[in-house]
């Protein structure tokens, strides 16, 4: 059972809504295959067991790895059964697509007891994703609040981890290279007969909505340091690199407003403490130029980024074969 500042409320997941990965493996079972070869479903077993995880934890006053303090909240997924909750696996389908309690029947819903996703109509196919994501259901089609998902781990949230803990201030995530390794799971639309990266068109949207979010959540930690400590130099180095990367892609040649106007934004913004209304205002502003880039282009008119692509070599893990 869940303890400590481990509060329903500060989980990243309404833990009373939800349903628990079986629940998804029910249809998606060649996903929960994959799943089962990724870090994000060992770490459950594996993380509270490591030297590393003991020493942050003892430095944080925290006892019980998988029922106390922020571990709970990035790196495992908590259910509420019976009214008691408690951690039942790592990162699962629903840390990144949402909760299932209030759509996981809705979006497998077709239209009638005999219908199949090949015979439904397209008009109620449209009702029937457009009622899902109203009940929390994040697509693959949603790409930027997908991603969203990735960076407010992968970007440690709290300076308190770092500059106390001791833990890392963050991956070197990049969306494209960790989403098309180990994690991927192109599966359900060609009967898991094959597992294939994304397409060239989609990885060039990824790699560009990934750069916004970089910077977007390096400005954010910064925004919330107190302390001109490793984590707000760390966040702030973050920020810099983003703001470069941005700035390859421009001289790249991608001309599309959104590069821009995230180039003026990592430009203007004063990266430094006691600056958060002004921080949190230019994420903000980030956080739009993502999401106009996720929403707008297909990534046909993005060719001029390919040679900044990461390459198959550079994916993280080994992609599940079926």
């Amino acid at each position: 059972m869940l303890m400590g500042s481990a509060s329903a409320q500060e989980l990243r997941l309404d833990p009373t809504k939800v349903m628990g990965p079986t629940a998804c493996g029910d249809c998606h079972e060649s996903s929960l295959a994959a799943w089962r070869g990724t870090h994000h479903f060992s770490t459950f077993k594996e993380m509270p067991r490591t030297e590393e995880a003991r020493s942050i934890a003892d430095k944080l006053g925290i006892k019980r790895i998988k029922a106390e303090g922020e571990c709970v909240s990035c790196h495992f997924t908590s259910k509420t059964d019976a009214g008691e909750t408690d951690t039942i696996a790592g990162i699962t389908c629903e840390s990144c697509h949402g909760a299932g309690k209030d759509w996981i029947e809705v979006h497998s819903d077709f239209g009638g007891k005999d219908a199949t996703a090949k015979t439904e109509s397209e008009a109620h196919r449209k009702t029937r994703w457009a009622q899902s994501e109203a009940a929390g259901m994040i697509r693959p089609g949603n790409l930027y609040a997908l991603a969203e998902n990735c960076y407010q781990c992968h970007t440690v949230p709290r300076e308190d981890l770092v500059n106390t803990g001791g833990h890392t201030a963050g991956s070197d995530f990049e969306l494209v290279a960790w989403s098309q390794g180990e994690v991927r799971h192109n599966l359900w639309y060609n009967d898991a007969a094959s597992n294939e990266e994304a397409s060239l068109n989609r990885r060039r949207v990824m790699f560009l909505v990934g750069q916004a979010l970089d910077l977007e959540y390096a400005l954010r930690g910064v925004a919330k340091a107190t302390a001109k400590a490793e984590y707000a130099v760390a966040m702030a180095k973050r920020a810099k690199r983003s703001a470069l990367r941005i700035k390859a892609i421009s001289d790249a040649g991608v001309g599309i407003p959104e590069v821009a106007a995230l180039l003026k934004i990592a430009g203007s913004a004063k990266v430094s403490l006691n600056n958060e209304a002004a921080l949190t205002a230019a994420a903000e502003q980030v956080a739009a130029q993502g999401k106009a880039i996720a929403m707008k282009y297909d990534g046909s008119e993005l060719a001029a980024v390919d040679a900044l692509l990461p390459k198959p070599d550079a994916y993280k893990g080994m992609a599940y074969s079926p």
